[in-house]
């Protein structure tokens, strides 16, 4: 049984510990927070011990792997520090999305955790649902031939004006990640980045990507969004076919060019349903505690995580220098 702590008692340590406690082949033995309230009160609902210093609770206690749920500037800034102690104490780690808010703490985390030898994931878990593998299996069984456009659209709505890349940084390590499960690696880069009258922070953008496989793709996000009908959608356009998956897993479509029949899923994602948003994290989970007591390989790694994070870095980079970014320029 996989021995596993949480760092991080929000929202999301808490959504984390719900699927660990109802894993049967996990074991949740701490969480922690420097905040005491938020880790006694977790530790109490979930039956296990709080901690409040991250050095404490690895030297207390037999801990496989830990999950990083802190937050920080851009949801991410306060990743690094437990992440890195947590490795060099052989933990494994799952780290919230992104990986950082900081692309060369991103870096040192992936060598570190490559160097000791550990595995390093990040909770890119859109990715992690069924529908999203079977229309990764049409591509590979060549349904869409040649891919050559791929579509994207991620909106929400956060009001959030802390910082001027807050909504590039904490969200769309997601949707470049979704766009690369599907298309591979990225070449380059152009952003165009703008905000309603009533925002201040790039709370909307367009970001043009090339792939290595000369696929052209179109990320459309927004944080200005009332999402009531659907937060995100994918469209991938072959030589051979054309599939849409539909806010996350609702609805996959596939259109063969050489035929007028159409193959199509649906689903709900009403809340609390068996198909509900918060499976996408029971699916993550359950991969993570999967591949850690196999010993790897991580699906969702830190060095795919690293990749996202360096696209929507890229996008800053163009937006600012109002120019096409190559990815090479990030990552050497």
């Amino acid at each position: 049984m996989l021995r596993v702590a949480i760092v991080g008692c929000g929202g999301i340590g808490n959504t984390h510990a719900r699927q660990y406690v109802s894993n049967p082949a996990a074991k949740l033995v701490a969480v922690c927070d420097i905040l005491h309230d938020r880790a006694d009160a977790t530790a109490a609902r979930f039956a296990t011990r709080a901690y409040h210093d991250v050095a404490e609770m690895l030297a207390a206690e037999e801990i496989d792997a830990v999950s990083v749920c802190t937050s920080g500037v851009e949801n991410g800034g306060d990743h690094y520090l437990p992440a890195r102690q947590c490795l060099e104490a052989s933990k494994h780690v799952l780290v919230e999305k992104p990986l950082s808010n900081d692309l060369e703490r991103a870096k040192e985390l992936v060598a570190l955790a490559r160097d000791r030898g550990l595995l390093l994931g990040v909770d890119l878990n859109h990715r992690f649902v069924p529908q999203a593998e079977r229309a990764r299996e049409w591509i590979r069984e060549g349904r869409l031939g040649e891919p050559m456009l791929c579509n994207m659209e991620l909106w929400i709505n956060n009001p959030n004006e802390s910082s001027p890349w807050y909504h590039l940084r904490a969200l769309h390590s997601h949707s470049v990640d979704v766009m690369r499960f599907f298309c591979g690696d990225v070449r380059s880069v152009h952003a165009f980045l703008g905000h309603s009258s009533k925002r201040t922070i790039w709370s909307n953008c367009v970001i043009n990507l090339e792939f290595e496989n000369g696929c052209l793709g179109a990320l459309f996000g927004s944080y200005e969004a009332a999402p009531r009908h659907g937060i995100e959608r994918l469209e991938l356009l072959g030589s051979a076919g054309r599939l849409v998956l539909d806010n996350v897993f609702e609805r996959l479509e596939l259109y063969p060019h050489n035929s007028d029949e159409i193959l199509s899923y649906r689903w709900s994602m009403m809340n609390g349903g068996p198909h509900s948003f918060e499976q996408t994290f029971r699916n993550r989970l359950a991969r993570w505690v999967a591949e850690v007591s196999a010993g790897g390989p991580v699906s969702g790694s830190g060095e795919e995580g690293l990749r996202a994070l360096a696209v929507v870095e890229a996008a800053i980079r163009s937006f600012q220098e109002r120019r096409v970014v190559e990815m090479a320029e990030l990552l050497p």
